[in-house]
């Protein structure tokens, strides 16, 4: 078993100051040196960055996360050519993984899986002062978020589909970023996902305040709705987008499929994605398909729940008190995988 932690960052105030107190943050951390030593072999290799056409992007969607981009810069000394590149949202290569969501009336729960070679073990608060909502919930590639959910109630989680036939585009973690700063409710996440590019085909599934959920199926080419609770890693409108290989994604569905009947309380359903003898919860983490955290969110109230690894009890976040000005005290989140691999903000590689 490995001890891993993810550190909790909070901070109010505008993109640029973030950027700046994150990138003060990174001077301090591994996460940057084995980022490096990662992507070494391969960083960016095929792609030309065009500054112009991500600011443009990002002035477009997103102005703050332009600004939160020029603060990093600015801290870590760094070209805004290799700022973008690095936390951009929009160049890197995505690996592929797991991942599991189902949803009830007032809570969405997720698995998000992975190798923890790829995890920053970063959990954010962000309170924008100029342009957003806040935000709570991991991150990824410093600037994007894995799942997560905003002040006005909107919760939001993806899938990985197909990384194949990819365009130019924002990755994931930056759509889902921008989705949680600028979405209140799934009408509003539903035409920001029409219209934003997508590098690779993902799975968004998004809850509001209003107890209305949806999955919106992207992919570089076309847009899809698909009304249902439960999410895993294939598409069921835009079946061509498909990977040939699915085995394991049916095997997640059809698990929480028939456990949800005994999802009475969203502490059940958070047992049935946490708990390692479900068939849910995953130990692949060798595959790039393991289970690194569960989170749950409930829109109406605006808490958070969250846990790493499996089989355990989860620490809860109210990001209504905090919005009011009430700081969260934890520190760090702590739990244990079965693997060898650390998270790259735990030790220099």
């Amino acid at each position: 078993m490995k001890q891993v932690y993810s550190d909790v960052i909070q901070f109010r105030g505008s993109h640029y100051d973030y950027g700046v107190y994150q990138g003060k943050l990174l001077k301090q951390s591994p996460i940057l040196h084995n980022r490096k030593i990662q992507w070494e072999s391969q960083k960016f290799r095929h792609f030309i960055v065009d500054i112009n056409t991500v600011k443009q992007m990002l002035h477009h969607f997103a102005p703050g996360i332009w600004e939160e981009l020029k603060g990093l810069a600015d801290a870590l000394s760094m070209k805004m050519e290799d700022a973008i590149q690095d936390f951009g949202g929009y160049y890197l290569e995505y690996g592929r993984s797991g991942c599991s969501i189902y949803t009830g009336s007032h809570y969405l729960v997720r698995n998000y899986d992975n190798d923890p070679s790829s995890y920053e073990g970063r959990y954010a608060i962000y309170q924008p002062t100029d342009h957003g909502f806040a935000t709570i919930g991991p991150t990824m590639q410093i600037t994007g978020r894995t799942d997560g959910m905003n002040e006005k109630g909107l919760a939001m989680g993806y899938n990985f589909i197909n990384r194949k036939k990819s365009q130019d585009g924002f990755l994931c973690n930056m759509i889902g970023r921008i989705v949680l700063e600028n979405c209140a409710t799934i009408g509003d996440a539903i035409s920001l996902l029409k219209e934003i590019p997508h590098r690779h085909s993902f799975s968004y599934c998004v809850i509001d305040r209003n107890r209305q959920s949806i999955i919106i199926e992207a992919s570089p080419r076309s847009i899809a709705l698909q009304k249902s609770n439960i999410c895993t890693n294939h598409f069921e409108q835009l079946t061509d987008e498909n990977r040939y290989r699915m085995d394991d994604s049916f095997q997640r569905y059809q698990a929480i499929q028939t456990l949800q009947a005994d999802a009475i309380k969203p502490y059940h359903a958070f047992r049935m994605l946490n708990d390692t003898d479900k068939g849910v919860f995953s130990k692949k983490y060798g595959a790039w398909a393991g289970t690194l955290h569960t989170a749950m969110y409930f829109p109406e109230v605006r808490k958070a729940w969250f846990a790493l690894g499996g089989d355990r009890k989860p620490l809860i976040f109210n990001l209504e008190n905090w919005v009011q000005g009430a700081d969260i005290h934890a520190k760090q989140l702590k739990g244990q995988l079965e693997t060898t691999h650390a998270f790259v903000n735990m030790d220099y590689l």
